[in-house]
């Protein structure tokens, strides 16, 4: 089978379904696993992807992300005879149902179940351990200049849900909302996290927003960006990773 994936993770899930030798597209955001996918032929970027060498690959499948890809692109392909499968988990369950589905796509079903029945396990687990604990107020943020942040119907926001924790910015409209350092204030949460991607946000960003909002800098974390918003065979990792995150908050808010 020849595969083309336009979405970074599920370039990650193909190789992690035993499938990577398949595939003869990526785009130069897929950077993981490192020493392999260097070996796949870039088209393009996951917004502007080379369309007319895609079709020249002649590829039987084509992955893609209703987030991170255009509708218009995957119209495209369709219209061209290649067949897409395009997805879009906003949870650790829906993306169980994915890996479910894209295994079968590419005929990897065993692998697939492997990994689905990790993810729905581990899910379990931390759902059940966070019953007995306080939730974490946070606020997670993905951008700067302007500041933004995510709302509850994101993948991140669900993850971090599930393993205790508590969206500030939860109930706001837009699934990326713009918010000001007065807004952060106000909203006073526990634990202000600053993903790694797509911003790259470092230790010095931290502490200018503290200055801007007031709020405490032992508030703010660097978190992976990676590890809780690609959705795949990454998220059993990612779940742990998420309820590591939030019990280190819960602590840290405890001892003050």
């Amino acid at each position: 089978m020849r595969i083309v994936s336009l979405c970074p993770s599920l370039t990650e899930l193909v190789f992690d379904l035993g499938h990577g030798s398949e595939l003869v597209g990526r785009t130069k955001f897929c950077i993981h696993p490192a020493d392999r996918v260097g070996a796949v032929e870039k088209v393009g970027g996951t917004k502007n992807p080379k369309l007319g060498r895609i079709i020249d690959l002649a590829p039987d499948i084509v992955l893609l992300n209703e987030e991170e890809n255009r509708r218009e692109d995957a119209e495209a392909l369709q219209a061209a005879g290649i067949r897409c499968h395009v997805s879009f988990p906003r949870t650790a369950l829906d993306t169980a149902a994915m890996v479910r589905s894209i295994a079968a796509a590419i005929d990897a079903p065993a692998e697939g179940e492997r990994i689905a029945r990790d993810i729905e396990a581990r899910h379990q687990r931390v759902r059940r351990a966070t019953e007995r604990r306080m939730p974490v107020t946070f606020a997670y943020l993905i951008w700067r200049e302007p500041w933004m942040s995510v709302n509850a119907d994101t993948f991140v926001s669900a993850l971090l849900a599930d393993a205790g924790g508590r969206n500030v910015f939860a109930t706001r409209t837009d699934r990326y909302p713009t918010i000001t350092p007065d807004e952060l204030r106000a909203a006073d949460p526990d634990v202000v996290l600053l993903s790694t991607e797509p911003f790259p946000f470092k230790p010095s960003h931290a502490d200018e927003l503290a200055t801007l909002s007031g709020i405490a800098r032992d508030r703010m974390s660097i978190v992976d960006g990676e590890m809780l918003s690609w959705h795949g065979s990454r998220t059993p990792a990612g779940i742990d990773y998420a309820e590591k995150v939030i019990e280190q908050a819960r602590a840290l808010a405890t001892a003050r």
